[in-house]
This record gives structure tokens, C-alpha cells and sequence, in this order.
């Protein structure tokens, strides 16, 4: 069953030969009142004025400046595509009231648009334009019919949409209608389901029933049972609580021994403790009594609380205040440094320039002796370094613990401290000498020490 149209259908326009609605022919000369007013231009169907105002756009950009009304130039300055979109209004009202202005659009349009300014065309819409502007008797008639179409068209196209949507309409209805009969279908099948489930569960319950009456039964002998287990246990429970109370009774006597016996350990441990102390007085008197001999010996004979090392002893190099071999890789070197009693000697400013030139010499030492720190606290290695003492201003005040810093007198060269420091050393301690001159590594080799470039030293202090 199909609804009915929600549209009338409108009167079918009659159609020429050639497929195009025929226009009506002007009936001799019509009246004035025939013919659009110019003033009422921009009154006129759409389709005819966006026709007339796409003209004037393509004309007034290419006419002279004196032929275009003052208001309408900025508009000619316009891109092609704007120009009759944007000017649209003001073109059609330059063109209802300069007579000059429509002049000089239609001979534009004759010379370069011939086909423009056919009121005979086959579309009705160029045809109403070109009448119009060309100003015929008949342009009244061209733009009622192009009114009319427009209208038509209008109504042809509410009537198929109003189609288009009842048939949407009437989809959706057939597909409800299928939805409704698949729920209903399914609502069958449910209920089908539903009264399966039903006998199933009254089975089930049934069973359940019959279970249950078991079970009491059980339950019942169980109870039975249970009774007579009572009176067995409560027997068992007696002789048990009897023993229980002859156990309590022997760990009463046990716990009266067994304090008995703490109390003489406690005893004991007083008087271990008493005699312990008595002992600990008498060898701290003894020990004082030889501290006191000893120090009054050293002060006797004059001696240092500790023997001066003999690096504190080269000649040619002062230190400033406070405490600061050949090995190709740095593997090699942390093996060396791992050695007892190792002694690091470092040529300082070959170390600082291969590491850090960059640095003013002040900020290259401190940098040095820091890391140099840090290295003699993992490793407990003596570490010694020396600094050429021409130009320096000033020694640091104090240096980081574990590392001794060496500045060579005026006049002696930190290579020859570096000689005097390995010479100074017994046979046999193990010596690394950290820099990167040939003539220094070959005299300290020969001296028994191990040298090592400044750019493995370098690269051993970045881990540090």
C-alpha cells in the first residue's frame, strides 16, 4: 500500500518540437508598461539578475575609467570571481540609473559578448537578461515566464522532496515493521525458552525434595551418633584435664628450679662482671702509665709525632699548605694504583693543558688537585703533584685531604722535582708518573717508576 503524493502534481509546461519550452511572441508593439523600469532592476527574478550582474562584472573591468560611475570603480578593481558576487547589488543599481553606465555595458558586450545580447536565445534566462538590458518591448513577458519557472521549479522540487521523504517514510515503516516482527519472533522463542527452563527448574526441585529427605535421615542418625561421641569424649576430656593438672604441677616444680638457677648465673655473671671491670681499671692505669712514658721519652729526645716521608724532603720544591708509569691504558692504571702503598706523581700543568687548556691556570690547578682528591680517597694511593712555581702569584691557601701539591722553586724546573721526587723514593715502591714528555718518562723509567700519558690520567679522573 503506497501513501499518496504529499504534493500536487503541477501542470506539465508545454514543450516544443525541439524539447524547449516555447516563449511567448510579442504580439505587436506592447505598452510602456510592458517594459521592466530600470529603477526596478534589482526587483527582478534572480536567475535574470545574477545573469546581469555576471555581464556587468566582466564589462566594467574592461571599460574606461570615465565610463564607470564613481561608486563602481572599486568594485572593478575586484577579482573576476568576487566581482559579481560582492558587487552584484550596487552593478544592478549603477545600471537602472546611469543611462551612460548601461550604454557602455552593452556596446562592451556587443564588441566582445555577441552571444550575450540574443533575446532569442534558447535558455530564458539569457534571453530575459539580454531583453532587459537591451531594453525591448518584450523583456516585461521574458521575465514573468523566467518568474514563473523559477516558481515552478521551486514547487517540482518541494514535490520531490516531499516524495523523496514519504518513501524514506515508508522505508523506515517496512523496516519497523520487520524489527518489529523479528522482536516479536524472538519474544516467541523466549517465551519457548522461559517455559523450558521452567520444567526444568520444577524437576530439579522435585530432586531437591528427595535430597532433602536424605539428608534429614542422615542428619537424624548423625545426631545419634553424635551423642554417643559426647559422653566418649567428655570421659576423655577428664583424664585428659587429670593430666593436664599433673603436667601443671611438674612445670611448677621445673619453673621453681629453673629460677633457682637463674638467680645463682645472675650470681656469677655479677661477680664475672665485677672482675672484669676490677682488671679493665688496672690495664688502663698501665696503659696511661706507658703513654706517659712514651711521651715524656719523645719530648726527652726530641722526636716528631711521625718521621717526615721522604718526598717531604726534596730539595729544589716547597709545598704550599696542607696535603695534596709506562701505562698506555686505563685499565692498566687502576691495576697499578691498586698496588700497597703506590705513590701518584703528577707533572701538573702537562696534565691540566692536555685536559682542560681551555681554563685559566688558578682555575686548571684547583680543578686538578679536586679530582686528584677524589681519586686518593678510592685508591689510598699517595698522590703528588708538582707545578712549575715561575708565575704564580699565590699558592692555595689549603688543598683537599690526601693529596700533597708541589710548586718548584725559582730558577728549578717541575721536571727536575719530578726526577727528585723517584730518586727520593726506597727500591722497590711501586711509582706512577703521570705525564706526557718523553725526556721526563724515559729519566723516571730508568728511575724505576712507571710512567703514564697525561691523557690516560685525564680520561682515569672523568670516572672519578
Amino acid at each position: 500500500m503506497h501513501p499518496q503524493p504529499l504534493v500536487p502534481e503541477p501542470p506539465e509546461e508545454p514543450v516544443g518540437p525541439s524539447g524547449v519550452a516555447p516563449r511567448p511572441e510579442p504580439a505587436g508593439e506592447p505598452a510602456d508598461g510592458e517594459r521592466p523600469d530600470p529603477a526596478t532592476w534589482p526587483a527582478l527574478p534572480e536567475p535574470v539578475r545574477d545573469r546581469i550582474a555576471e555581464l556587468a562584472a566582466a564589462a566594467v573591468a574592461k571599460l574606461p575609467a570615465t565610463d564607470v560611475p564613481r561608486q563602481l570603480r572599486p568594485v572593478a578593481k575586484f577579482a573576476p570571481a568576487k566581482r559579481a558576487k560582492l558587487g552584484g547589488a550596487a552593478l544592478l543599481t549603477s545600471l537602472g540609473e546611469s543611462s551612460q553606465f548601461r550604454t557602455a555595458v552593452i556596446e562592451w558586450l556587443r564588441e566582445h559578448r555577441t552571444d550575450a545580447l540574443d533575446p532569442n536565445a534558447a535558455d530564458s534566462v539569457a534571453a530575459a537578461a539580454a531583453a532587459v538590458l537591451l531594453g525591448e518591448s518584450g523583456a516585461a513577458g521574458r521575465v514573468r515566464l523566467v518568474a514563473k519557472n523559477a516558481e515552478e521549479n521551486a514547487l517540482r522540487a518541494e514535490r520531490d522532496a516531499a516524495l523523496a521523504r514519504a518513501q524514506r517514510l515508508e522505508t523506515e515503516l517496512a523496516q519497523v515493521r520487520a524489527e518489529l516482527a523479528e522482536a516479536k519472533e524472538a519474544a516467541e522463542n523466549a517465551r519457548g525458552e522461559r517455559e523450558g527452563e521452567v520444567e526444568k527448574l520444577l524437576k530439579r526441585l522435585r530432586e531437591q525434595g528427595v535430597q532433602l529427605r536424605q539428608a534429614k535421615d542422615a542428619a537424624q542418625a548423625a545426631s545419634a551418633e553424635a551423642e554417643r561421641g559426647a559422653a566418649a569424649r567428655t570421659d576423655e576430656i577428664a583424664a585428659l584435664n587429670a593430666q593436664l593438672e599433673r603436667e601443671r604441677q611438674r612445670v611448677a616444680s621445673e619453673r621453681v628450679r629453673a629460677e633457682r638457677a637463674v638467680a645463682d648465673a645472675e650470681i656469677a655473671r655479677q661477680s664475672a662482671r665485677e672482675a672484669r671491670e676490677a682488671d679493665e681499671v688496672r690495664l688502663a692505669l698501665l696503659i696511661d702509665t706507658i703513654d706517659g712514658a712514651v711521651t715524656g721519652l719523645r719530648r726527652e729526645l726530641a722526636l716528631g709525632a711521625r718521621g717526615a716521608r721522604p718526598a717531604d724532603m726534596v730539595r729544589g720544591a716547597s709545598t704550599g699548605t696542607g696535603q695534596g708509569g709506562k701505562i698506555a691504558d686505563v685499565s692498566t692504571l687502576d691495576r697499578y694504583l691498586a698496588l700497597p702503598n703506590v705513590h701518584l706523581i703528577v707533572d701538573g700543568y702537562n696534565v691540566t693543558k692536555t685536559g682542560y687548556p681551555e681554563l685559566a691556570l688558578a682555575d686548571q690547578r684547583d680543578r686538578l688537585i679536586h679530582q686528584l682528591s677524589a681519586l686518593a680517597a678510592r685508591t689510598s694511593a699517595e698522590v703528588t703533584v708538582v707545578f712549575d712555581g715561575a708565575g704564580v702569584l699565590s699558592v692555595p691557601a689549603s688543598v683537599p685531604r690526601g693529596v700533597r701539591v708541589l710548586f718548584s722553586d725559582r730558577g728549578v724546573l717541575a721536571d727536575d722535582v719530578i726526577r727528585n721526587l723517584v730518586a727520593a723514593e726506597p727500591a722497590g715502591r711501586p711509582m706512577v708518573v703521570a705525564t706526557s714528555d718523553r725526556a721526563v718518562a724515559d729519566s723516571v723509567r730508568s728511575g724505576g717508576a712507571h710512567p703514564t700519558p697525561s691523557s690516560v690520567l685525564v680520561s682515569r679522573l672523568s670516572r672519578v
